[in-house]
This record gives structure tokens, C-alpha cells and sequence, in this order.
């Protein structure tokens, strides 16, 4: 009878195939998909079913035969009636077997369960939908700090780490029960986990109105590789841009505002701005501006006089940068602005790369 070395055997023992088979059964594991959907203002789509009390994320267990893709693919089409090709993975879950609350009976030896990315759906391709009869009751998209209150904590966990894999384009990454083996810097301060910033305001170009009272100056960062400058805040992970609200000492000249703030917030200096637009809230009849400039020197962070505190200061793509904002459909108006600027400061496009944390200190 053949022989077969057992991976975790002393060099020179062996074992029978039929040994060896036994041995790796007895260490099977589940397998499952699940798909990270959003729409255009970066919602997650989540669906409610009649057999438990949590959503889920679509997909469902790998069928014997099946490669994990093909089984994502398969549950949209009975779930959602949507086609779509499953050719990106966002994440792999170890779920070890204390952390699901499954009766003895069910023998759960624990899952691997692959995120896989299904992409931006617009309002055509939403509108295609076809729940089936039984089983899916409803679907909803929902901003992400909204996961863990309808997800049960385990698949939050999982969603909210694929979302940042997603939004980091550093590739598949890999997870113990929901939870990062090597967080990135995004996961180290939970981003999406507390409400992103809401300012579903209509973008203008050029100044605002003088009849407006001047709100806030915030501005478009450059480094010199095309990235910008965002900064997270400490215990919530909250990203804004640099800048802030006039004070008296900026004598009314919203580029001191700027200067003074992205000094004060970022420890950054920077060139000549370029004003983009503003943004207005009607109601209260206030303008939010927003500028552009390239990044002259970094020193090193410190808190901010205002808040106290010391902000955490990345460098991302501005199409990174605007999944971190809830800005509405104003936001793709406001991107395109940006890159105008961008061409007109005479710097390149951001390649795709992951998001890093700004440490370094020095001129440009």
C-alpha cells in the first residue's frame, strides 16, 4: 500500500494514504463567500432574512465541488437575481468554533469564510434586483458605522474589515474572526466605525457668495507623488481634510485660516492655494471653502490648540480620501475640481497603492 509523509510527522515516519486522508478530514473545515456591496455614496448592502434576527452581507456556504468564487456568484443569483463576475477577493476569515454560538448537535468544526469585492452598484443596476420568494425579506443600503447594530458582531467585524481592505488597495487581507492578523492603519483606528462627516451640501466653483458667512477652510493636500493629506481623529478614526474656522487673528483672509490650521491640526506648511469652490448650507445661509495646494515641508505632529488632540496623518488618493466622507452626490463635482488642480499644480495622478501613515518629517 502507498505511503504518504504527514506534513506535521518527524522526518522518515509515514502513514498509510488512508490514515493520512483520516488525519486532514478530521481537521475539515466550513466554507463560505459573502459580498461587499456599495452604492455611489459608499452604503453597504446588507439584507435581512427570516431565519435570524441579524443581516447579513450576501452569500452563503461553498456547495462540495464548488471554488469560492463561483459559490459568490451563485448565492447573488439566487438572492439578489443579479449577475456579477466575482474576480476580487477582500478578505479571509478564520471563524474559530468558540466564537459561533452553534448548537452541539450541528458539530461546527469552524469556517473560512471569503469576502469578495461585487463592486459600486449604481441606481440601474439596484433597480434590477429580484429578491426570491422565501428566506431574503428585504435589502437596504446603510452607511457602514451602522454594521454592528444590524450585523451580529462577528460579521461586522468581517464587513467593516473587508470595506477597509477594499478602500486601502493593498489586496487580500487576512483575518482572525473578523480581526486583522496585520492591521492596517485604518484598522488601528477603526475608520468607518463612527459615523463618516456629513456635509451633503451643493458644490459651486469659485468664491462664495459675500452675502454668506464663511463657515470653514479646508483644503486638498498634495504630496508630490498626487496623494493628499487626511487626517484621522484619535478613539473614533474620523477623517477630515486640514483646515478649520476663521479666527480674528486670520483678519478675514481665508488663506491665513487655512495656513494657520494646517499648521495648528497637521504640523504641514504649504504652497500658494488654489481655490476650488465652496459648498453652502442654505438653511443657515453659511459657505464651506475648499482649496488645493501642494505640500511644502512636514514636521511633526503635535496637538492641536483646539482640541487637544494629536491627529493621525495619512496620505491617500483623493478617490480614497472621498470613501471617507459623506459628502453625497456633490462629492464626484468636487473630485473632478480637485483633479483640475492637481493637473494645474503640475503633479501626477496617484497611483493605486495602499494608504500609509505620514511619519516622516522634512521639506518637500
Amino acid at each position: 500500500m502507498t505511503t504518504t509523509p504527514a506534513p506535521d510527522e518527524p522526518p522518515g515516519t509515514t502513514m498509510t494514504d488512508e490514515e493520512y486522508g483520516n488525519l486532514r478530514a478530521s481537521a475539515a473545515l466550513w466554507a463560505g463567500t459573502s459580498v461587499l456591496i456599495t452604492n455611489v455614496l459608499g452604503k453597504v448592502l446588507i439584507q435581512h432574512v427570516d431565519y435570524r434576527d441579524t443581516c447579513l452581507l450576501p452569500g452563503g456556504a461553498v456547495d462540495k465541488g464548488e471554488s469560492p468564487a463561483d459559490a459568490a456568484g451563485r448565492e447573488l443569483v439566487e438572492e439578489l437575481g443579479i449577475v456579477v463576475r466575482i474576480d476580487r477577493g477582500l478578505a479571509v476569515d478564520w471563524v474559530s468554533t468558540d466564537t459561533v454560538n452553534a448548537p452541539a448537535v450541528m458539530r461546527f468544526p469552524g469556517e473560512l469564510l471569503h469576502v469578495f469585492d461585487g463592486g459600486t452598484w449604481d441606481d440601474d443596476r439596484i433597480a434590477e434586483i429580484r429578491l426570491p420568494p422565501s428566506e431574503i425579506t428585504g435589502i437596504e443600503f446603510v452607511e457602514p458605522a451602522r454594521l454592528p447594530d444590524l450585523l451580529s458582531p462577528a460579521d461586522a467585524r468581517r464587513a467593516l474589515s473587508a470595506l477597509r481592505a477594499r478602500i486601502n488597495a493593498a489586496g487580500t487581507v487576512l483575518l482572525e474572526n473578523g480581526h486583522p492578523i496585520a492591521p492596517s492603519v485604518l484598522d488601528r483606528l477603526a475608520v468607518l466605525q463612527t459615523a463618516r462627516p456629513t456635509y451633503r451640501y451643493p458644490w459651486k466653483q469659485g468664491p462664495a457668495p459675500h452675502e454668506l458667512a464663511l463657515a470653514q477652510v479646508w483644503a486638498w493636500l498634495f504630496a508630490p507623488d498626487g496623494r493628499v493629506l487626511v487626517l484621522l481623529e484619535p478613539g473614533t478614526g474620523t477623517a477630515f481634510l486640514p483646515g478649520g474656522t476663521p479666527e480674528k487673528q486670520d483678519r478675514g483672509d481665508p488663506v491665513s485660516t487655512l495656513r494657520r490650521e494646517a499648521n495648528e491640526e497637521a504640523a504641514v506648511q504649504l504652497e500658494s492655494p488654489l481655490l476650488l469652490g465652496h459648498v453652502t448650507d442654505p438653511p443657515v445661509r453659511r459657505a464651506y471653502l475648499r482649496y488645493a495646494a501642494a505640500l511644502t515641508s512636514v514636521g511633526t505632529a503635535a496637538p492641536d490648540p483646539a482640541t487637544g488632540h494629536t491627529y493621525t496623518r495619512i496620505l491617500a488618493s483623493p478617490e480614497q480620501a472621498t470613501e471617507l466622507f459623506d459628502w453625497g452626490p456633490s462629492s464626484a463635482e468636487q473630485l473632478a475640481a480637485v483633479h483640475q488642480a492637481r493637473r494645474q499644480l503640475g503633479l501626477p495622478r496617484a497611483a493605486l497603492q495602499p494608504i500609509t501613515e505620514l511619519t516622516s518629517v522634512g521639506r518637500r
